[in-house]
């Protein structure tokens, strides 16, 4: 019986050890997440980053897979708040899910780092001193996006298939409601229209997942659709679908302007071998490094940005933003 006891006496210190947040290390725990490995940015480019630059702050990072399932997502910051974990860094399966998050965090006294996604509920990080987002403007992407293509078109005349003055393009656009996707659509696009060059858009598709196979689906259907001959130019939300686009071009025997987002290793080969004629660096890495910095000063209960060359913006969004960068032919070794 004193046996059992004593078992279970060690078993409660032990919880209770590591519920504080504390490994025997003394090592600070960050639980976090990626909203679905199958982004080929989110788990090429940022996961590996948080693993990295969280070891080499000397700090424990449990990052799990919330496959694209909110319910899912919220089940494992319950996960996370049980272990004891001393910080959260939270990438939102649904922007407008945030405050579920945020209760959660809240009712524990964990602070919470969101990134990536930023909330879209109107209050929501008012809600919780104890709650930041790091990631971009969601609207520089499109605008630099446009820019380049923009400056390209008026380069290349012959671009315009009909002669007609009017730009005929088709989208494929990412996850519908992401704040991201929303405005790098309308930013691409509205920069022609700021330029004074008329568009026309002959077909838009939306993928939750970002995927090359939406891309190269989507690219194969309309090449072969009765506007296949028509299209002019392709725009792309992020890399990876427009990898799938550049795929179904190549099976059809065509080369047509093509843009997208992120600056993927794969995407600056792509442009390196007159593929694709643009990107825009979504710098997943300094998102990364941004996101583990602010959670380990909020787990020792420093100000967030103390000792970091980061910087809050003082509008009210709580928020670190990384700058995007153009990448074009004249610059994409500089990024290899």
């Amino acid at each position: 019986m004193k046996k059992i006891l004593s078992l279970v006496l060690l078993t409660l210190v032990a919880f209770s050890t590591f519920a504080n947040g504390q490994k025997e290390s003394g090592k600070i725990v960050i639980g976090a997440n990626i909203y679905s490995f199958a982004d080929n940015f989110m788990n090429g480019v940022v996961k590996p980053e948080l693993e990295s630059y969280a070891a080499s702050k000397g700090v424990d990072i449990q990052i799990v897979d919330s496959e694209g399932q909110q319910a899912k997502l919220n089940d494992q910051v319950d996960v996370f708040i049980t272990k004891g974990v001393d910080v959260l860094a939270i990438n939102l399966v649904d922007p407008a899910a945030a405050q579920t998050i945020i209760n959660k965090a809240r009712a524990a006294k964990i602070p919470l780092v969101l990134f990536n996604k930023e909330a879209t509920e109107a209050g929501a990080m008012a809600s919780y001193d104890k709650v930041w987002y790091v990631g971009t403007d969601s609207a520089e992407a499109g605008i630099i996006q446009g820019q380049m293509m923009v400056a390209d078109w008026k380069a290349n005349p012959s671009w315009d298939k009909n002669g007609d003055g009017v730009v005929q393009y088709v989208l494929l656009k990412g996850e519908p409601g992401h704040p991201d996707a929303e405005a790098r659509t309308v930013e691409s696009v509205k920069a022609f229209k700021d330029a004074g060059i008329s568009v026309k858009q002959l077909a838009l598709e939306a993928d939750p997942n970002w995927s090359t196979q939406h891309g190269n689906d989507k690219m194969a259907a309309w090449l072969t659709s009765s506007f296949g001959k028509d299209i002019e130019l392709v725009i792309c939300n992020n890399d990876g679908m427009a990898f799938g686009a550049i795929t179904a071009q190549k099976a059809a025997g065509v080369r047509l302007p093509t843009y997208g987002v992120d600056a993927l290793a794969q995407a600056l080969t792509h442009i390196g071998d007159n593929e694709l004629d643009g990107t825009v660096l979504n710098d997943g890495a300094n998102q990364a490094r941004a996101t583990v910095d602010l959670a380990i000063n909020a787990a020792m209960g420093k100000n967030p940005t103390e000792g970091t060359s980061w910087v809050i913006k003082n509008d009210g969004t709580k928020a670190v933003r990384v700058a995007y960068v153009p990448v074009t032919k004249l610059n994409y070794k500089d990024f290899q």
